[in-house]
């Protein structure tokens, strides 16, 4: 049956009138997209380098846990300075001026108290840098304003939650030519910038396939702790959104290593969820004997586990999972396998054959011979300063340094709203029967002669600025 025939056949028969989730649910149609696109690329932000700043005057919204170990980071960056400080609830505010005072960052100005608190901070006219640090669907509303405001913008993980929020990242980035960089923190980890290299440098050959997943055991340390996240806000994410609610851990190297949005980019998705096994009951359990937990008792919550598949215009494959809920120690980040060879975090491993797993004399020779020169100078100094390692610190210093030298940041706002994009397109996918959805280019097509992202050698001279 021809395409125009199925539509009339549908038309005809009234399925048509039911629902895209019905139609899609019984039979595919190749041509439909449930997000179509109307996006004309105003300005290219792939490569930009906005003027470089002497000094990064910084504003800080969020200081839960995750904020005020990012603040303290700021503070031992060469050329930083905290100009301005939000929360919600006025006692973090001022626990952080308090801990600030005596560094180049003495007396920031506060704002707390109000839940709009933050826009004047973005409406500031003496800072450069905005980040954000606050609940998920804050994330593009503040980034946006900032943008809007002449800032740049450093979003904690998700940048958005739906397709249009996406869209509107990138489309305000285009316009006022400032940057929006998703603060994916994984991609700074010494694995993962060291397969990078070997990747680039032709260790793996081909790529055909990679693999990322957040599979972390947050059921009651999080997810239920009435004292973790401001009025249960990342619990109530759990609810009626049943998907990939995580992706970015691990799909940032594998978007390196693939060059996804700089050579290639993803075409299309499936995904699927299994049921909820434990949110459910976890609930009923501790309403017996906290009321607190009464009103989740009949939440619509997502299933545990998640999987999602991505292929991309050139063929590669890429394995999503997403499962916070089950008693699972660690978190897998990533693979990479190639035509001529395979990495695996966690043990962190190599394989070049069939035979089995590099021995360990041998995994650190290929280590060690292919080590970034952003891990030479800097990996000690970031471990010291820490976060998650020196993850964390790395990330900062490399955004400041960036900003500082005039160079285009290692993630623009493509790669924020791609991988973002993620959540959505695959809660789409479980609502219709784990049809393929068409994963939207945010590059509108750039992505076919964007020139390779990340400079983890300093080609271009950077790596000037100091950790004090």
């Amino acid at each position: 049956m021809s395409k125009y025939d199925r539509r009339e056949f549908l038309k005809i028969s009234g399925l048509a009138g039911m629902g895209t989730g019905l139609i899609s649910g019984c039979a595919s149609d190749a041509d439909y997209n449930p997000f179509p696109v109307k996006h004309n690329q105003k300005f290219n932000m792939h490569g930009y380098a906005a003027p470089a700043l002497e000094t990064v005057r910084l504003g800080i919204i969020g200081l839960g846990s995750r904020g005020t170990g990012t603040m303290k980071r700021f503070t031992r960056i060469e050329g930083v300075e905290i100009k301005a400080l939000c929360d919600l609830i006025p006692e973090k505010v001022d626990s952080a001026v308090e801990w600030i005072k005596g560094s180049s960052s003495d007396n920031p100005a506060s704002y707390s108290g109000n839940e709009n608190e933050w826009k004047k901070l973005c409406e500031r006219d003496d800072l450069d840098l905005i980040i954000i640090n606050t609940p998920w669907h804050l994330h593009t509303p503040q980034a946006v304003y900032a943008m809007e405001n002449g800032k740049h913008a450093g979003v904690e993980v998700p940048a958005a939650v739906t397709i249009e929020e996406c869209w509107q990242l990138v489309e305000t980035s285009e316009r006022t030519r400032q940057h929006c960089m998703m603060l994916a923190n994984p991609c700074y980890g010494d694995f993962q910038l060291t397969v990078l290299n070997m990747a680039r440098q032709g260790f793996f050959g081909d790529i055909i396939h990679g693999e990322g997943a957040y599979i972390h055991d947050l059921l009651k340390t999080h997810l239920f702790n009435k004292n973790q996240y401001e009025a249960m806000w990342r619990l109530k994410q759990n609810i009626d959104r049943n998907g990939n609610l995580y992706p970015t851990h691990g799909l940032g190297t594998i978007c390196q290593v693939m060059d996804i949005n700089y050579g290639d980019n993803m075409d299309y998705l499936v995904s699927m969820s299994s049921k909820d096994f434990t949110m459910g009951e976890t609930a009923r359990e501790l309403a017996e004997t906290d009321p607190f937990f009464e009103p989740y008792i009949d939440a619509n919550f997502r299933g545990n586990m998640n999987t999602s598949i991505i292929r991309t215009h050139n063929g590669r494959t890429i394995m999503l999972q997403h499962d916070v809920t089950s008693p699972r120690p660690g978190v897998r980040f990533d693979l990479i396998s190639g035509t001529k060879g395979i990495a695996v975090a966690r043990p962190e491993r190599f394989a070049t054959s069939h035979d089995g797993w590099l021995a360990d004399d041998e995994y650190q020779n290929i280590t060690e011979a292919h080590k970034p020169e952003i891990l030479k100078r800097m990996g000690e100094m970031s471990k010291e300063v820490g976060g998650h390692g020196g993850i964390d610190a790395l990330m900062t210093w490399r955004l400041i340094d960036c900003l500082r030298s005039g160079l285009a940041l290692d993630m623009d706002v493509y790669d924020a709203a791609l991988w973002s994009s993620i959540s959505p397109l695959s809660e789409w996918s479980v609502a219709n029967h784990s049809n393929s959805v068409e994963v939207p280019d945010f590059t509108s097509g750039a992505w076919k002669t964007n020139e390779r992202g990340m400079d983890i050698e300093f080609q271009n001279g950077a790596g000037t600025t100091n950790i004090i």
